[in-house]
């Protein structure tokens, strides 16, 4: 996953500025908070997540072994956690 530095708040600064965070969301469609310079969590905009929810409601009509089909062409190359950060 690359995440880029703009979309990247910390966990402390989402604490103190939540607001300005939030816009930043907006404008990213999404934010990494990181604590402990580890992603932690990911802030959405509504229409992000409005994206993601379509995504998801699209998979849970297909069938199981479709399903397994589309998750393992995602997955594919993939193992362990992998995050780099993009400027």
């Amino acid at each position: 996953m690359n995440i880029l530095t703009k979309a990247i708040v910390s966990n402390s600064e989402m604490i103190k500025n939540y607001k300005a965070c939030r816009e930043k969301a907006e404008g990213f469609g999404k934010i990494f908070v990181f604590k402990n310079n580890q992603p932690d969590a990911v802030l959405f905009s509504i229409a992000e997540y409005e994206r993601l929810s379509s995504f998801i409601e699209f998979l849970e009509s297909l069938e199981e072994e479709e399903i397994l089909k589309v998750t393992e062409s995602l997955l594919k190359g993939e193992s362990g956690k992998r995050h780099s950060v993009v400027q």
